[in-house]
């Protein structure tokens, strides 16, 4: 999930249906909304957000400060036009990026992964762990080779990773990847994500390390994974 704070809906709709196109919801909240959420949501619910975009808003300054505080995600600003000034201002506010409209939605993804290939260092291979997963918009490696995967199921797998082998519900795993806001969306699919991911994973491992249990959830058995994590994943392992 994309989180973009802008006061102009008709702006965020813009880019909106491009994005969910391309596997990623994109929520609209104001500034002032934005800092209630993220002051009243669990650390599983932050997990779900991968980046934020700051267009058009009151409160921007208070907004990066919060984000700075609760999570290491990249935050690109989005300016109406070239402004020399305005590009200073947001850059010592601390945000990674700064780009101007007209963008284009899918540069915009690839400056998120990049900013995230910048901060989160690559995974230490290891012969006893033929999974690598990374946490910075690439594709796993297994058993050396890369397993392209469409972005819900890379998520899914980011997030059995992060958390060190226990075993969580269909709705947490859906909190993580689909966040809270989209109510259009049912929680079964997350079923359907999970049964491809494991056909991919026994297809390329021989077996497959995800174990599930009736009533009980899912988890990824950690003996054969390798990853590196963010302090904000730490805290949720």
């Amino acid at each position: 999930m994309i989180i973009f704070i802008e006061d102009r809906q008709l702006v965020v709709d813009g880019y909106k249906n491009r994005f969910q196109k391309a596997g990623e919801i994109l929520v609209r909240l104001t500034a002032l909304d934005f800092i209630e959420w993220l002051n009243t949501s669990s650390v599983l619910e932050l997990t779900s957000v991968e980046a934020v975009l700051i267009g058009e808003c009151d409160s921007a300054e208070m907004s990066i400060e919060a984000i700075r505080k609760k999570m290491n995600i990249p935050i690109i600003a989005l300016l109406e036009r070239r402004s020399l000034e305005l590009l200073t201002i947001y850059y010592h506010l601390g945000v990674d990026d700064v780009v101007v409209k007209p963008v284009h939605f899918e540069e915009l993804l690839i400056r998120i992964a990049t900013i995230k290939r910048r901060s989160i260092p690559a995974s230490a291979r290891c012969s006893n762990e033929p999974i690598v997963v990374y946490f910075d918009g690439r594709d796993p490696e297994l058993n050396g080779k890369q397993l392209l995967l469409p972005r819900r199921e890379r998520r899914i797998l980011e997030y059995l990773a992060s958390i060190n082998g226990r075993r969580v519900t269909k709705a947490q795993i859906f909190g993580a990847v689909y966040g809270l806001f989209d109510e259009n969306i049912e929680e079964n699919v997350i079923e359907s994500h999970i049964s491809r991911l494991r056909k991919k994973l026994r297809s390329y491992l021989g077996f497959d390390p995800i174990d599930s249990k009736r009533y009980l959830g899912y988890c990824l058995d950690s003996r054969y994974v390798t990853t590196e994590k963010t302090e904000l994943l730490q805290s949720i392992a």
